[in-house]
């Protein structure tokens, strides 16, 4: 399938979007639906920061930051197309999708709605939403890739230096 990675990222977009809307549509802010007991809950949280609403009321600074790293991933999405690596592709796809999500909350309401909220005993995890959980899986796949790649560079730079010593070895003096 080609472009599938803008696929991807289309995906993760409307699904942030879609799921977004429905809360911000159905519950007040701070309302909370139980899922699993008290493990899982859907929320209703705003945040004016970063994740884990780190840098609070940086709308302007996002926005940029944002804007150059959407661009920065469109051209090493470009750069990469044909390279066939789709655990890269892949991942860049859905940091793609994150970003543009976030941002577009951001850019028209100056917060991002945020709603998964886990609890793991007394420690309550950073309230989150689709487009960080496509952010976070998609640099996952870039890390894997980064991993399969590296092992794939080590192979070809051993049987370099391999055949290079084979050929030092074999010359005549």
């Amino acid at each position: 399938m080609r472009l599938y990675y803008y696929w991807i990222a289309l995906a993760a977009f409307l699904l942030d979007l879609i799921t977004k809307k429905i809360i911000a549509a159905q519950l007040e802010i701070g309302e909370q639906i139980s899922v699993i007991g008290n493990f899982f809950l859907i929320t209703s949280y705003r945040n004016r920061g970063a994740a884990f609403s780190i840098l609070q009321e940086q709308r302007v600074f996002f926005i940029i930051i944002t804007v150059l790293i959407v661009s920065a991933i469109i051209w090493y999405i470009q750069a990469s197309r044909k390279s066939g690596k789709v655990w890269l592709l892949t991942g860049l796809g859905l940091v793609l999708g994150g970003a543009i999500g976030n941002f577009l909350d951001r850019a028209i309401a100056g917060e991002v709605v945020d709603f998964l909220m886990f609890n793991f005993g007394s420690y309550t995890f950073p309230i989150f939403n689709i487009a960080d959980s496509a952010i976070c899986v998609g640099v996952a796949c870039i890390l894997i890739d980064t991993l399969l790649n590296s092992k794939e560079d080590s192979k070809r730079i051993g049987n370099r230096e391999d055949k290079d010593q084979n050929e030092h070895e074999q010359q005549p003096v």
